[in-house]
């Protein structure tokens, strides 16, 4: 009987000792986290707490405590410790003050509500601006939107200042949107797009820099008119084209006006140049293998042949009288 208790007594005591060697790694790998994260009020909490753990596990000698002990333990360490991507930055307030900005990794904070993390992400975010409908200065009405290209600099500051740093930047994007582009008329909307999109990012940039966040661009998608200022502007650039097309062909008319009178008076000046020109012509013709030519000829041949005929006539006259 008596080989039975002691044989229970060792168990026990082999249990206790299993479950504190436990508790003693756990707390290692504890004070570890918080000696990493180099905040000395984190590394006394620490210490404290897991010296009062693994004292009364040693002092207790009973696994039962033990084990009710280590069940505190991990659950304290599952709410102190806090994991901080790299893209990311935490904001720590300790009985709701502004503690400190957390860095990246594994961190330490302090349980029971004494801290509390606020997690901020540092990459660029993107603002689909909603549809905004606008009238020009020119009292024109167009569909705009808009993208909103930003990022947190200042962590503290986006959790501080402002409850939500996203939504008060879009609402920010439409107000702003429609109150620069309000000041415009219609044609320098659609032809100065890439100096409003900078203006557009300096006022909103301007405006959420207290905020902690930097508006780095802006961009108008799309500008969408009435259908009865599309059919208009089509009329006029239709009309644009016609005016166009009418002067090229005047300056065309004009050139070739130009041309042909040099070109008559080089042929006047010589009497050969017209003939040549006539043959060149013929040869022209002859290409496209027409059936009918059409040959001018000079009024001074047909003289020759008349003159010719008269002659003709006259002499014979003159025989038939001899």
């Amino acid at each position: 009987m008596d080989f039975g208790f002691y044989r229970v007594e060792n168990l026990f005591r082999t249990a206790n000792f299993v479950i504190v060697l436990l508790e003693v790694l756990l707390v290692v790998l504890w004070i570890g986290f918080a000696v990493n994260s180099k905040r000395t009020s984190v590394i006394a909490f620490v210490s404290a707490i897991s010296a009062i753990i693994l004292l009364a596990s040693v002092l207790g000698g009973n696994p039962v405590i033990s084990l009710v002990l280590l069940i505190v333990l991990v659950s304290l360490m599952a709410n102190t410790i806090r994991v901080v991507n790299e893209y990311q930055r935490g904001v720590l307030l300790r009985f709701g003050k502004f503690a400190y900005v957390v860095g990246p990794g594994i961190n330490v904070i302090m349980p029971f509500g004494i801290d509390r993390l606020l997690v901020v992400d540092l990459r660029t975010a993107t603002i689909d601006v909603p549809r905004q409908e606008i009238i020009t200065k020119d009292n024109i009405p167009v569909m705009i939107d808009a993208v909103v290209y930003f990022n947190v600099f200042q962590p503290e500051l986006a959790v501080l200042k402002v409850q939500n740093y996203f939504n008060a930047t879009s609402l920010l994007a439409q107000t702003i949107l429609r109150a620069i582009l309000g000041k415009y008329d219609l044609d320098d909307i659609l032809a100065k797009r890439q100096e409003l999109n900078e203006m557009l990012r300096e006022e909103l940039d301007r405006a959420t820099d207290p905020w902690g966040v930097k508006v780095t661009a802006t961009e108008i998608k799309s500008i969408e008119l009435p259908e009865e200022m599309k059919r208009a502007m089509a009329k006029q650039a239709e009309a644009e084209r016609e005016r166009r097309a009418k002067i090229i062909r005047a300056e065309g008319e004009l050139q070739a006006a130009e041309k042909l009178s040099e070109a008559a008076s080089i042929i006047s000046r010589n009497a050969g140049a017209l003939q040549l020109r006539q043959l060149q012509t013929l040869t022209e013709i002859a290409v496209e293998r027409n059936s009918t030519i059409i040959f001018p000829l000079p009024l001074e041949i047909m003289k020759f042949f008349v003159t010719n005929s008269e002659i003709k006539g006259s002499s014979g006259n003159s025989e038939n009288i001899g």
